[in-house]
């Protein structure tokens, strides 16, 4: 596999737990930011449970993106605020997320994983 292809399997996986990190970060949950590095430090392991551990936290993370907007949507409806950008913006995260989950499902990353067809 080249190094190219490599990068880029790795690249989008790696800017979702960015931000999922930072959204932790931000909401004061600091040991979850922490899990979301070490998370990214698991792309660079080629090994079959770090693909599958990988798209398991992407997909819990997708569902934290809607909940949050969900909720952030909710409490600005509530108090008569415009909402329409805040979910164009936690959609535009949470597709994001839910397509670096399934970039791990590719024959690329089951090659760099090592998980079987």
């Amino acid at each position: 596999m080249s190094r190219l292809r490599t990068g880029a399997l790795l690249l989008l996986p790696a800017l979702a737990l960015l931000l999922l990190g930072a959204h932790f970060f931000r909401a004061a949950l600091v040991p979850l930011a922490v899990v979301c590095l070490g998370l990214i430090a698991l792309l660079f392991v080629r090994a079959r449970w770090a693909g599958l551990t990988l798209q398991v936290a992407l997909a819990i993370g997708t569902l934290e993106w809607l909940r949050t907007a969900w909720e952030f949507a909710s409490m600005r409806a509530a108090m008569g605020q415009p909402y329409t950008r805040l979910l164009v913006i936690l959609g535009s995260v949470t597709l994001v997320t839910a397509l670096a989950a399934l970039l791990l499902r590719t024959s690329t990353a089951r090659e760099y994983f090592g998980s079987p067809r």
